[in-house]
C-alpha cells in the first residue's frame, strides 16, 4: 500500500475569471485519486513575474495528502491545467491555470520534468505568503522556516482578495 505524502501545490491564474479558475481547480484537485486537500490559503493578487503587459495573477497554495507518486501528481496537475484551457504562449506569460508542485514530503527531486522543492519557491512572495498562512512552521530542506522566509519578503506584501 503506497504511503500518504504531504505535498504543497501553488496555483495561479490570470485569464478567464482567475478567481473562479482557482476555486474550481481546488475542487478538482480534491478529486484526484487517493488525494485529499488538507488546507488552502486565501487568494492573493500579484503582479506578473514576467512580462508586465498582462493581467495580475490570482494565487493560492494548497496542502494536500496524496498517495500519488511525484510524477503521477505532476501528470494529474498538467491534465487539469489542460482541462482549464492552458496554452503556453510565452515564458512566464498569461495562463488560465498554472499548478506547481512546491514541496513533496521531504523529497528532493531533480528530473528534467520536475524539480522539487520548486526552484523559485524561496524568492516568490506569491508562493511564500500563502504558504506561510497555512504552514508557517514548515521547515524547508535548507533549514529555513516558511515564517522566516515570509518575514524577509514582507517588502513585497500581497493583498488578500
Amino acid at each position: 500500500m503506497p504511503l500518504k505524502v504531504k505535498a504543497y501545490l501553488g496555483l495561479g491564474s490570470n485569464l478567464n475569471n482567475p478567481v473562479e479558475q482557482i476555486k474550481q481547480a481546488i475542487v478538482e484537485i480534491a478529486e484526484f485519486e487517493t488525494t485529499a486537500v488538507l488546507a488552502q490559503s486565501s487568494l492573493y493578487e500579484s503582479a506578473p513575474l514576467g512580462p508586465q503587459d498582462q493581467p495580475h495573477f490570482i494565487n493560492a497554495v494548497l496542502a494536500i495528502e496524496t498517495e500519488l507518486s511525484p510524477l503521477d501528481l505532476l501528470k494529474a496537475c498538467q491534465t487539469l491545467e489542460l482541462k482549464h484551457g492552458r496554452v503556453k504562449k510565452r515564458h512566464w506569460g498569461e495562463r488560465t491555470l498554472d499548478i506547481d508542485i512546491l514541496l513533496y514530503g521531504n523529497e528532493i527531486i531533480d528530473l528534467p520534468e520536475l524539480t522539487v522543492p520548486h526552484k523559485g519557491l524561496k524568492q516568490r512572495n506569491f508562493v511564500i505568503q500563502p504558504l506561510a498562512e497555512i504552514a508557517p512552521d514548515l521547515c524547508l530542506a535548507s533549514g529555513e522556516t516558511v515564517k522566516n522566509l515570509n518575514q524577509n519578503l514582507q517588502a513585497f506584501h500581497l493583498n488578500k482578495i
